[in-house]
């Protein structure tokens, strides 16, 4: 395992002073690969925390371009980005803040086969897509190959998150997508604050950092429930759905 350089230990030495983070800790993130799905706003966000917390290696999945309305929230991008692939603008903003992490992009929408191939590749999951059917997909396959999952939801003024380590008798995305029922809005439809997607993708980047490091308690069988129209945080536990087809039989 490579030591950490003179250069990083300067570079992350506000993460190394706290108390129980240490250097082995930035040692571990260095080793660690983080599979991002989805570079809106959510991804822009974690990506960003992720790349300069200093993690070792990114790999960005979008097939989407840069439009003009997705300025005002996706951090990443600039005017100069607009008609580039996501991954392509992300990929290169991430890199100016810093170089000496792998990049990885993948231009393109991954079927079930493929989207496991580069779940196995990884350490860890951050669900940043936008409809139920992508997240339900990730999920699948994160609980098949028991790949963590780090998954956040915003829209309007509120915010999901939950974090899925698929231990026993713990719950999969799905038994949690089943209590909203299958009509779920888009940002494109309610609308989404800026801000709030900043805040869901930074704790999306926060609790990957915990899963891959041990450091804390993750948000594992509990989903916080942020609403920033009144600024109150709610957390509600969960547990696993009987009848659940994807983890319910196993």
């Amino acid at each position: 395992m490579h030591q950490l350089t003179n250069k990083e230990l300067l570079r992350y030495d506000r993460q190394i002073t706290l108390k129980g983070f240490d250097i082995d800790k930035q040692m571990i993130l260095k080793h660690r690969s983080a599979l991002i799905i989805g570079l809106g706003g959510l991804g822009c966000s974690a990506s960003l925390y992720l790349a300069s917390a200093g993690i070792g290696h990114l790999t960005l999945v979008d097939f989407d371009t840069v439009s003009e309305s997705n300025l005002n929230r996706q951090i990443l991008y600039t005017a100069q980005s607009l008609k580039q692939k996501k991954v392509l603008a992300a990929k290169q903003a991430l890199s100016q803040h810093n170089p000496d992490i792998r990049i990885d992009i993948i231009s393109q929408q991954l079927d079930d086969n493929a989207l496991a191939h580069h779940i196995a590749q990884h350490d860890i999951v951050l669900d940043c897509s936008d409809n139920i059917q992508t997240r339900e997909q990730i999920n699948a396959c994160c609980y098949r190959l028991r790949k963590p999952l780090i998954s956040g939801a915003a829209i309007r003024m509120e915010g999901l998150l939950s974090v899925f380590t698929y231990q026993k008798d713990t719950p999969c995305y799905q038994c949690l997508s089943q209590l909203f029922g299958r009509e779920t809005l888009t940002c494109v439809e309610a609308g989404v604050m800026a801000p709030l997607v900043g805040v869901i993708g930074s704790l999306q980047a926060l609790e990957a950092i915990k899963v891959l490091t041990h450091y804390g308690q993750p948000l594992i069988n509990r989903l916080l429930m942020i609403d920033m129209m009144t600024m109150q945080f709610n957390e509600v536990k969960f547990t696993k759905w009987a009848n659940c087809p994807i983890c319910h039989a196993h």
